[in-house]
Order: structure tokens, then sequence, then C-alpha cells
């Protein structure tokens, strides 16, 4: 009986002393980064890489975070959700990582939230845009430094209003996979506040990856919706812009929106018609109204290009803001521990109460963990000085007018939207110069 209780004391006495050990100052502070390296999302997910490494080698340069250089090991996302989750578990139980970005897709979110909350390690979401994951439930080590589909879609539909009020028709091609559906079930649901006799002509849902969209657009040159909303991202939005436009579906008068499509504009160079509604997930242009002339927006932009032969992108952006919400959010939290390095739980807490701004207008943090991120969108437009369609008549809409309140769910939310939202002199609009 003494051995016994001899021996859970040394037991107690040794995890007292590793906990306290976990608490010391880190020689590196070691991050996971999921992000997409291969397949049709690595047109994103390859630009984000660059501005991890980019910003991160910017941040060691001025002395890392809480005084500590950081060291970034990226995993692919496009290995597919259950090897992912493989690595991300090896690199926490061997090698020690106790803070992870991830990550891009909705679906590897779900994923990866759980099983943070698991390992007791810091999620930061920093690309996905399931509105569900916060609503459905409370996490302590799991946070968002951007918007949700909730924020994206009705700010889409507000821009929508604003420019094209007058529309009857509306179609949709949308990815057959969680978030095409999801999105435009938020999307018809805040239309119908503001037109609830809208009339839906089609709702296609093409294979996640397709390559050939010939049925789909035959079938909205026969229909010729007056809107045809898709969400779709990627080498999907591409290929399906190309198509379109080569089959000469633009010609006949619908308007074509794409509220993921700031990230095909320089990839798709002349196959993006004029006048086509365009948005960034955010506030995420290089060429932002407020910031374009900012003189670090202005070096991240010439850093970007300089490093990849292109301009940034949104997930570019997105990758920003984590980076900067977690130096942010680990400072807090050093300073409310007394100057000691911060367990994982602390800088999670710390998060949710920040203010911080990276290349776009501040984003705000919530006690749910969601970031309020303001959203741009825009009308594309030729241009002399790029050789490929730019934003012109973007409005900045302002995260607190378009995203669910704490404690609510979006599908039911955005049914008691007011429609004299409209009316908010907050909706500012921009010409491009």
């Amino acid at each position: 009986m003494k051995l016994s209780s001899l021996c859970a004391a040394v037991a107690a006495l040794a995890l007292s002393a590793g906990a306290a050990l976990a608490q010391e100052k880190p020689a590196e502070l070691k991050i996971g980064i999921t992000t997409f390296l291969s397949g049709p999302a690595s047109v994103f997910g390859v630009p984000g890489k660059a501005a991890a490494e980019l910003l991160i080698d910017q941040l060691n340069a001025e002395g890392g975070i809480g005084g500590v250089k950081v060291v970034p090991t990226f995993i692919d996302e496009g290995i597919g959700g259950d090897k992912m989750l493989s690595e991300y578990r090896r690199l926490v139980q061997e090698q020690g990582v106790r803070t992870m970005l991830s990550a891009i897709s909705s679906g590897n979110c779900n994923i990866v939230a759980p099983v943070a909350e698991d390992l007791k390690v810091l999620n930061v979401m920093w690309d996905c845009g399931t509105e569900k994951i916060l609503e459905q439930k409370r996490y302590k080590y799991v946070v968002r430094t951007q918007a949700n589909a909730t924020t994206e879609m009705v700010a889409t539909v507000l821009y929508l209003m604003r420019t094209r009020p007058d529309f009857k028709t509306v179609a949709v091609v949308n990815q057959d996979y969680a978030w095409g559906r999801d999105s435009w079930e938020i999307f018809l649901n805040t239309l119908r506040v503001f037109k609830p006799d809208v009339k839906v002509v089609a709702e296609m849902f093409p294979k996640l990856g397709a390559s050939d969209f010939s049925t789909e657009i035959s079938r909205l040159q026969a229909l010729r919706p007056d809107v045809i909303l898709n969400t779709s991202w990627g080498g999907d939005l591409d290929t399906f812009v190309r198509q379109a436009s080569q089959r000469g579906l633009f010609k006949l008068g619908s308007t074509l929106v794409m509220p993921l499509a700031e990230s095909s504009l320089e990839r798709l160079g002349d196959a993006m018609p004029e006048g086509m509604i365009v948005g960034g997930r955010g506030d995420h242009y290089f060429l932002h109204p407020e910031t374009r002339d900012d003189p670090k927006h202005k070096e991240f932009v010439a850093k970007f290009r300089e490093k990849t032969g292109a301009y940034p992108i949104y997930p570019t952006y997105h990758m920003a803001q984590a980076l900067v919400g977690l130096k942010a959010g680990f400072e807090a939290a050093i300073e409310a521990n007394g100057g000691k390095w911060p367990a994982p739980e602390q800088v999670a807490d710390a998060m949710r109460q920040l203010k911080f701004q990276a290349f776009g207008r501040p984003i705000t943090m919530r006690e749910d963990g969601q970031g309020l991120e303001a959203q741009l969108l825009g009308l594309t437009k030729r241009v002399p000085d790029y050789p490929f369609a730019v934003m012109d008549k973007m409005m900045l809409v302002p995260a607190e007018l378009v995203t669910t309140p704490v404690g609510q769910h979006s599908p039911e939310w955005v049914k008691t939207i007011k429609p004299e939202i409209l009316d908010s002199e907050s909706l500012k609009v921009y010409d491009h110069r």
C-alpha cells in the first residue's frame, strides 16, 4: 500500500513537471499547415503555401512569435481526408506540433476539428467556408480567422440586388458535394427574402472535378435564365467558364454570379466576360479599393509576384490573416499568462477576443471562434493595364451586416433578414482606378 502510494505520488509529480515543461518557451514554434499541393484545388492551395513561406520568413526576420522562430511543415490535402488526417496526427504525436493551420477543404475542417479537440492542439481554420462547423458545436481549441459561407452568400445576394435587381429567373450550376449544395441553400433562402416570387428554372450539380460541362451549358442556353449562380472554385470554375465562353453562353444575356471567382481572374484571361459578378471570399483583392496603396499591402503584392509570377488571390490573403491572427493570439496569451509561454487553449481563448488586420479591413473574432470578415464583390471589366478582367463597381459589405449571430443557425437566420438592409449606408461602392 505504501509503495503504491509512493509510486502514485512520483507519477503525479512527473506529470506536473511535464506540464510545467510544456509551458516553457520553446526553441522554435513548430506549426503544421494543410493546403492543396496536388489536384484541381492546388491552383489556390499552392499560392497559399507560397504566401505562408513568404510571410513566415518575414515574421521570423522580425523576431518570430513571442521571440520564437516559426518553423512550418506542410501537409497536402490533395492526398485525401484519411491520409491527411494520418499526417496531421503524426505531426502532433511524433513531432510535438501543438499549433495547426487547417484546412482549405470544408470536409477536412470537419475531420480535423474534433481531432484537434482530442489531441488538445490549437487548430486555426485558415480557409474553409462551412458555416455549420462552429454553429453546431462549441470547440475549445478550434477557431477560424475568416468568414464562412453564410457571410459570403448573403453579401453576394445583396450585391446582385443592388446591381441587377430586375431579374425573374435563376439557375444554379454547383459542384455536387456539401459546399455546392449548402451555398445554394443559403443563397436561395436569402434571395427569397428580397424576391419571394423568383423562379428557379434549373438546379444542376455536376460531380466535383468534372471536365465536361456541355450538358449543363446546353440546358442553360435553352432556358436562358436571367441569373446563373456558380459557387465552384479552382479548376472546376475555370473549366466551366472557358467552355461556356467558347459555346457563346455569355452572349445570351444571362448574368453569371461567381462568389469565388476572384481567384480565377488572372488564370482565365480573355475567357472571363465583362459584366459578370465576382467575389473574393472576403475583402481580398490585390486592387482592394481601401488598401491597394497601403505600403505593407503593396510590398506583399510585389514580393508575391516576384516569388510566383502571379498576383495574390484570396487564399493568400486568408493565409495572411491566419498568421497575423496567430501572432496576435500568442502575444495576447503570453501577456495574460504573466510573460510565460501559453498552452494551446490559452492561445485559442485569446484569439476569440482579438481584432487584427492583414491586408484588408480588420478582422474581429467572436466568442464562438468565428472571425468576422468584410466581403468584396464587383463586376468584371476589361482595362488596358491588365491582360485579364478586373473588378469594377466594387461593393464592400461589413461582416456584421451579413453574418449569422452567435447561437443561431444560418438556414433559419437568413430567412429573417429585412429587405431594408439594401438601403444601408455602410454598403460602399468603389470604381476601378
